[in-house]
């Protein structure tokens, strides 16, 4: 089956970790940049990191510049976002999507291939 799938969503108290995984089954991951965004039932969502074909280039939101890293593992098939230092705000919903282009061409609607999402929750 062609797909993504992410996990390693949870709950976690202010200041927390997590590390979220994107793992292609059913296609070789590796030609397509990988962008992390968060969905708000109700809202548009919105990209907040991206890593690019061909050479890795990184791209962050101001909101989660310093806090979040983008990376990926290609003999895994997987693409990961480390999120330290979390916030209450940054309780979400999160998905990943693949495009075979650059980040700077990433498309916000009918990405190549989109997951279904893993629920962040940031809490006391």
């Amino acid at each position: 089956q062609v797909q993504l799938v992410e996990s390693g969503g949870g709950l976690v108290q202010p200041g927390g970790s997590l590390r979220l995984s994107c793992t292609a089954s059913g296609f070789n991951l590796e030609p397509f940049s990988i962008a992390w965004f968060r969905q708000t039932p109700g809202q548009v969502h919105k990209q907040i990191s991206c890593i690019s074909i061909p050479h890795g280039r990184t791209d962050y939101d101001d909101s989660v510049k310093g806090r979040f890293t983008i990376s990926r593992d290609n003999a895994k098939n997987t693409g990961f976002l480390q999120m330290t230092n979390l916030k209450p705000e940054d309780s979400d919903i999160y998905f990943c999507a693949a495009e075979a282009a650059p980040c700077n061409d990433f498309p916000t609607y009918g990405m190549d291939y989109v997951g279904k999402g893993t629920l962040v929750t940031v809490s006391a």
